[in-house]
């Protein structure tokens, strides 16, 4: 497996997981996680694999 797969997968994984133990913690406490945070986490990953995506375009017009 490439790196840019791993990578991919990893963002995909820790945002499922995350979106998993905030349901959880919602569940017990009956308090959400703090809004801002749950914003940057998909912020942060969505950017990711936002560039991941141009990278990989940009490697296929290099290639042709």
């Amino acid at each position: 497996m490439k790196s840019l797969s791993i990578a991919v997968c990893a963002c995909v994984g820790f945002v499922v997981l995350y979106t998993i133990t905030a349901i959880i913690i919602q569940c017990v406490t009956n308090n959400a996680l703090d809004s801002s945070l749950t914003m940057g986490v998909f912020g942060l990953f969505g950017t990711e694999l936002a560039v991941s995506g141009f990278i990989k375009i940009f490697k296929i017009q290099k290639e042709e």
